[in-house]
């Protein structure tokens, strides 16, 4: 299997926070490993687990003078330093907490406890601290509980104190071991936590380099691939040709081109004659957007793939030469003479090194550091009307014109509604603001030619998701500083009933959908958009459905004065219907609701420029418990290449249902057994409870080991194995 090079390159598949295989050294030795992959809005977080426990225990009863913590981490210390070495930023909590147990010894005695971190260096500095300080946070901080010392445990208190941090000095990253002193003291107790290691960003990922002439070319140092090459990089371009890098001998080469605007060429001889691999793409690959090459030579083969097309292989010959002898210098970009490259050219790996283009490109003439137009690659995964941001090392996605947030605009922003309770969003006050006019726009759905102060909307969009069970009530009010009115309802029967109260005819218009029960608690979507007279209607996942306002109503939403959730609390008449409706008001989830560009319940829960324009009566609870579930169910993990466990899971029946007869028979005989096994037991055991009622004995259920346990909490663990489940289980999300 091809795994990623690292979280970063998840992230740009479009992939959400989870577990996944990421092999930083390409193919070379140190070989994939499983890390936790935390894509937020703005930053991709790489995390690596150990096995010891939180607050873990030292000293107490024993009187040994030194205890050591070993941490084994869930991947090798050369792999975590890949990762470490190519990283952005790296952290790693430690904890110590004490109780007449000194830390490290303050202010300038022996250290009574370190750590030992890459290539097994002890440190004598703790978290929140650096190297050389011999200082804990406090002390830093100026903050420690006696000023005489540098950490709080050093001065030695007979009550629990801690010392605590972040480790983030990623040269000096994991810390594989933990020595404590100082236990060895009657009373001294101590309580060691070390969180797992956490790195941000990924430098080889975007290390890139544009190429605006076409004779302009970096040069590195000879490729030194005898009998294996290992080469990947990712290139985006609109010329139809190029060579993007060659190494020469003096009959030997290897050389990867870009042949047309559909081929990509890998060719090489080492002193059997020419050998060309070619792939063939199916779409032009000068569409300015990143595609991923792959190419790679050994003694037995050579191989060459592009983005996700089919491997090209090509079987090295039995007898023959099978070493690679090159003797200049390494080109990227052009080469001999050739038409060059011209385009970016990033993450250039050669045998697992990442070369630096960067930094060659900021002494090259007609070649520039970094790339720009990311957004043309990966913008199509800003989802739900989020915009792509272009970053000097990618891109993010901006959420704040959308009732989403995440990192990818996907995550629905909604919250529940105990009864009474409502939401009033403001677009504007009566006199005209600089807020006003931002409201406004939001307001306008967009339309450069409306302008405050007098805004009348002639179409809006309307989107939510929202779920009930009781009716009716009001689910959204929109109200004007006129007569204009929109609102949707759940009338008594359940339905829905969307209203429009325009002008121009004597009784609201009403769209009433009677042939379904929207109160039945399950979440539900519902899109509303007018344009002039023409409404059309879509629920959850039906086709949409065209209605039309009649001849005489007007068709400007005059003055739009307030959005509504939940009920509806207004000066002035209020039509009588929504007026019943009103009491007791709505009890639910509502989810990601947008009336143009105004997201009202995001307003409330995230702090943004339009959350001054929110009031809410009650308190509102964050929830995703009116979010629509979704139009296409997710990939089973079983057929999701990308998933980790895909190829190994192993479940029952393959996901299908017992399907013929011989196995619904057998269901059935071994059900009958199953009954009859179980009143035999019934039985059998009703005996034996007659049998000794007499005895004066009886039987507690205190756990197994209760004698040699400390406390009864401590009994519980020790005997059920489900409970130490329950605490790692919740640990991995803590230290998420």
């Amino acid at each position: 299997a091809i795994y990623e090079l690292s979280c970063e390159a998840y992230k740009h598949l479009g992939k959400t926070s989870n577990y996944y295989w990421i092999d930083p050294d390409g193919s070379g030795a140190l070989g994939p490993l499983k890390v936790y992959c935390n894509m937020t809005e703005d930053k991709v977080w790489t995390t690596v687990y150990h096995d010891l426990q939180m607050q873990t225990s030292v000293g107490g009863n024993n009187l040994e003078k030194l205890s050591v913590l070993q941490l084994n981490y869930s991947a090798t210390m050369d792999q975590i330093s890949a990762i470490t070495s190519s990283a952005e930023y790296c952290e790693q909590f430690i904890s110590y907490s004490c109780k007449m147990s000194r830390l490290l010894n303050t202010p300038e005695g022996n250290p009574y406890t370190w750590w030992v971190g890459k290539a097994n260096e002890k440190h004598y500095y703790w978290g929140g601290s650096g190297p050389g300080i011999q200082k804990c946070a406090c002390g830093i901080e100026r903050n420690c509980t006696d000023p005489k010392y540098y950490c709080n445990c050093d001065a030695d208190y007979k009550q629990w104190r801690k010392d605590a941090g972040m480790l983030s000095y990623k040269e000096h990253l994991p810390v594989s071991q933990i020595v404590v002193g100082d236990i060895d003291r009657p009373g001294s107790e101590a309580k060691v936590s070390v969180g797992p290691v956490r790195c941000q960003g990924d430098r080889n990922y975007w290390n890139a380099a544009s190429f605006v002439t076409s004779s302009s070319y970096l040069h590195f140092s000879t490729f030194q691939g005898e009998t294996s090459a290992d080469i990947s990089f990712y290139f985006k371009t609109s010329a139809s040709d190029g060579v993007f890098l060659e190494n020469l001998g003096n009959t030997d080469f290897i050389k990867l081109e870009l042949k047309s605007a559909t081929e990509v060429s890998f060719s090489f001889d080492v002193g059997n004659g020419p050998v060309e691999i070619v792939v063939r793409s199916p779409n032009q690959l000068n569409d300015d957007q990143w595609h991923r090459v792959n190419a790679e030579r050994n003694v037995k083969q050579a191989s060459l793939q592009v983005d996700q097309l089919p491997l090209e292989v090509r079987k090295a010959p039995t007898e023959g030469h099978t070493r690679l002898e090159l003797y200049s210098q390494l080109y990227v970009g052009a080469a001999g003479g050739q038409r060059g490259f011209l385009g970016c050219i990033r993450s250039l790996r050669m045998n697992g090194v990442t070369l630096d283009l960067e930094e060659r490109a900021k002494v090259t003439p007609g070649v520039k550091p970094g790339c720009s137009g990311h957004c043309t690659s990966y913008g199509m995964y800003c989802a739900n009307g989020g915009k792509c941001v272009e970053k000097y090392n990618g891109y993010s996605c901006d959420c704040s014109k959308t009732a989403y947030d995440g990192p990818f605009c996907i995550k629905d922003v909604g919250a529940f509604f105990e009864e009474g309770m409502w939401l009033r969003y403001n677009f504007h006050s009566p006199g005209t603001s600089m807020k006003d006019l931002v409201s406004r726009t939001l307001l306008s759905s967009a339309d450069p030619e409306i302008t405050a102060p007098d805004l009348n909307l002639n179409k809006e969009e309307l989107s939510f998701s929202f779920s009930t069970t009781k009716s009716p009530c009001v689910l959204l009010y929109i109200s004007s500083y006129t007569q204009d009115y929109m609102a949707v309802l759940v009338k008594p029967a359940g339905n829905l009933q969307i209203r429009y109260s325009l002008g121009g005819i004597k009784e609201p218009y009403n769209i009433d959908i009677d042939h379904r029960n929207m109160a039945n608690g399950q979440p539900h979507t519902v899109n509303i958009t007018r344009n002039g007279r023409d409404i059309i209607l879509q629920l959850d996942h039906y086709p949409p459905t065209s209605y039309s306002l009649p001849a005489t109503s007007d068709i400007q939403f005059n003055s739009p004065k307030a959005l509504f959730l939940g009920k509806v609390i207004e000066i002035g008449k209020i039509d009588q219907d929504i007026y019943k409706y009103n009491t007791p008001g709505f009890t639910g989830c509502l989810s990601r609701v947008q009336f143009n560009q105004i997201a009202p319940l995001k307003a409330a829960l995230r702090p943004t420029n339009a959350s001054s324009h929110v009031h809410i009566q009650g308190e509102l609870v964050e929830s995703n418990c009116g979010a629509s579930p979704l139009t296409i169910p997710p990939m089973s993990a079983a057929t999701d290449p990308w998933h980790l466990d895909s190829a190994s899971a192993d479940f029952p029946y393959n996901g299908q249902a017992i399907g013929d007869g011989v196995n619904r028979n057998s269901a059935i005989i071994g059900g009958v057994i199953a009954v009859v096994i179980f009143t035999i037991l019934c039985t059998l055991v009703f005996l034996i409870r007659y049998m000794f009622r007499h005895k004066g004995t009886y039987h507690t259920n205190e756990a197994k080991g209760a004698e040699s346990a400390e406390s009864a909490d401590a009994a519980i663990m020790n005997n059920d194995p489900n409970f130490t489940e329950t605490i790692d289980e919740s640990k991995k999300e803590w230290l998420i």
